[in-house]
Order: structure tokens, then C-alpha cells, then sequence
């Protein structure tokens, strides 16, 4: 009894000129499209952001770390950066670990 529904529903569609299997297309293809606008395209803004941040870092600028310690640059190489966190207290980070300029108020 079931398969004959299925079977009945399966020959309206094509009778009705119809094309089975553009609709999950289209579905697809909308929602590629929601996810680009929504997550990929902020994330690579986000990206190209940081390292332009990271590129135009000197000497002297306040910068905050990703794990959160605040500090001058006091040094920087190719993919090191040294930040001084107190007076004569100097670590070494990764250029990828600045988070971000620090904006004292």
C-alpha cells in the first residue's frame, strides 16, 4: 500500500513536466552561498586585517598578545617579536600571537 503512494507520487511529478533533482541542486547551491557571505568572506576580511596589523607593527607601538599580555614592541625580526612587558622584562612572541594595538584610554 505504501509503495504504491510512492510510486503514484513518483509519476505525478514527471507527468507534471517537473525535474526531479534541480531542487536539491538549487538547495545546495544556496546554501554555499550563505555560508561564503556569512562565514568564509568575514573570516578572510578578519585574516588580511590581522596581517596587515601584524606587517605594519614598530618599534614602540603598545600591542596586546593573544593571550592577553600587554607590552611595547621592543625588537622585531622575521616571525619574532619582542615585547617588553615591564621594565627590563622582555619576552618573545610569535608575530601570529599580537592580537591586536593596545588603545589606552
Amino acid at each position: 500500500m505504501v509503495s504504491d503512494a510512492i510510486a503514484m507520487a513518483g509519476t505525478e511529478v514527471t507527468q507534471q513536466g517537473g525535474r526531479p533533482g534541480y531542487e536539491g541542486l538549487i538547495m545546495l547551491v544556496i546554501m554555499f552561498a550563505i555560508f561564503y557571505f556569512l562565514l568564509i568572506r568575514p573570516q578572510q576580511k578578519r585574516a588580511k586585517e590581522h596581517k596587515q596589523l601584524v606587517d605594519a607593527l614598530k618599534i614602540g607601538d603598545a600591542v596586546v598578545t593573544a593571550g592577553g599580555i600587554h607590552g611595547k614592541v621592543a625588537a622585531l625580526q622575521e616571525s619574532v617579536i619582542t615585547v617588553e612587558v615591564a621594565t627590563g622584562v622582555k619576552i618573545r612572541v610569535n608575530r601570529s600571537s599580537i592580537a591586536g594595538l593596545r588603545q589606552d584610554a
